[in-house]
């Protein structure tokens, strides 16, 4: 079958599709046309508004975050503000493209209105989030960069949206948080404060010279130079154990410099105690035995002479 009789049959069976079309509508030849015009020239229109829209809200939200990272913004409102414009420009975006195919914005509104009520009562931690986020970014408990505990977990602020916070963990991990209960619950914030305390518990052998041990150690805090004179270093005995006497140590550095301070003295520790005559115990019992008790024992034992 050639090309000129498949067009004949697709024009038979579209008079046949018109004519079904003016007896089911009472609408003529000229007006279905006009109206799958019409309709073609809508839902095209739709279409290019939703493509345009998105790609123009993405880039306007692009230039706004580039705009307040020129005006030294807090990083955490940038994330915040870019997100919640993304969401409200693709919002009015689909309103539009969808009264441009003719529904009526009053009828819509309505609708979204009653959707809204309903979607609102369905999603009501979604919103506590979105409250919480604000609240984040109004008090600031936490910025993007502070190492925070929260909900029991620990990590990098890495990023603050609309509903959730993103942490980083030291191995590199990805936690994301719901600002909701982090607003509502406790927060650690590790790096807000300039500087931090490092607490040690060292612990040497019963009867090593327990003044030797404070000596030993405020040298080697004097000789850190991460390590501040003020607040003044502290050096005490914390315990005598089971096995060993604990001795506490506290000193305090700049928060970048605390997992350093703390690491270095734990080496120092170790290579040097030995060479100061102080030694590392390790975990002992002492067994005391009754005399007179094994000679019983031993006198019950003995073989009778026969």
């Amino acid at each position: 079958m050639n090309y000129l009789a498949l067009s004949k049959i697709y024009f038979k069976n579209t008079q046949l599709m018109l004519h079904y079309f003016d007896e089911l509508f009472g609408m003529q030849k000229g007006a279905i046309f006009a109206l799958i015009v019409g309709v073609g020239i809508k839902l095209l229109m739709a279409i290019t508004i939703f493509i345009v829209g998105f790609w123009l809200s993405k880039f306007l939200v692009k230039t706004v975050k580039r705009l307040m990272n020129k005006a030294n913004l807090d990083a955490g409102l940038i994330s915040f503000m870019g997100s919640m414009i993304n969401i409200i420009l693709k919002i009015l975006v689909i309103i539009t493209a969808i009264t441009q195919v003719g529904v009526q914005m009053t009828s819509f509104v309505a609708i979204l209105g009653a959707a809204g009520l309903a979607i609102g009562l369905a999603f009501s931690g979604t919103l506590s989030n979105f409250a919480g986020g604000v609240m984040i970014l109004f008090f600031k408990p936490f910025k993007v960069g502070d190492f925070i505990d929260s909900q029991s977990v620990q990590g990098t602020v890495s990023e603050i949206q609309i509903f959730n916070t993103y942490l980083t963990t030291p191995d590199n991990k990805i936690i994301i948080l719901p600002n909701g209960p982090v607003a509502n619950g406790n927060i650690i914030n590790f790096t807000k404060a300039q500087t931090r305390r490092v607490d040690w518990k060292i612990g040497i052998a019963y009867g090593d010279d327990m003044k030797k041990a404070r000596e030993v150690l405020t040298k080697f805090i004097e000789e850190d130079p991460k390590i501040l004179k003020d607040p003044a270093p502290f050096i005490g005995l914390g315990e005598l154990a089971n096995s060993s006497v604990s001795i506490t140590v506290r000193a305090w550095t700049s928060v970048e410099d605390y997992w350093e301070v703390f690491f270095a003295m734990n080496e120092r520790v170790y290579n040097e105690f030995g060479d100061n005559g102080l030694n590392f115990p390790f975990p002992q019992m002492d067994v005391h035995f009754d005399k007179e008790y094994l000679e019983n024992r031993k006198s019950k034992n003995k073989p009778e002479d026969k």
